[in-house]
């Protein structure tokens, strides 16, 4: 989990969005979720992508969305925890946290998405050069994501 957080607060800085700005919090605690489910509800690799701009389905100035795919086919499943619980709480997160999300068929698994939208257009640049999995080179936008250490 830590190299998907690494690698997503680099592209954040690429493209203009400040490591202390909150959205950029708010950015790194759902991809967190994201990740974390796909690879643990799922035993399979997640591949995360990030687009800047005016991507979004509202295609407000700013918006940033984050994908995340895995090879299950199976829906998300929105659950409430209570009180003591220890999971339960991911996808509330991201319903609280994010302006828009959902899922949609990717293939033979499936893609879960958000978006959050910044107050102002954010500036593109060129992303950084990312390392993945064994060391292989990982082509941004999207980088693959096969356990949480």
């Amino acid at each position: 989990m830590g190299r998907a957080r690494r690698w997503a607060r680099s592209r954040l800085v690429g493209s203009g969005i400040g490591d202390d700005e909150p959205l950029a919090e708010t950015l790194i605690l759902l991809i967190s979720e994201l990740v974390t489910n796909a690879v643990v509800h799922t035993g399979c690799p997640a591949v995360l992508r990030m687009l800047f701009g005016g991507t979004g389905v509202s295609g407000a100035a700013g918006t940033v969305r984050v994908e995340v795919a895995d090879a299950s086919d199976c829906p998300p499943l929105q659950r409430h925890a209570e009180g003591d619980d220890t999971g339960g709480r991911g996808l509330e997160l991201v319903d609280g946290l994010a302006d828009r999300w959902g899922w949609l068929p990717e293939g033979a698994g499936k893609q879960i998405w958000c978006e959050v939208d910044r107050g102002g257009p954010v500036r593109l640049s060129e992303p950084p050069s990312v390392v993945g999995q064994g060391g292989e080179p990982c082509e941004p936008p999207s980088c693959l994501f096969t356990n949480l250490a």
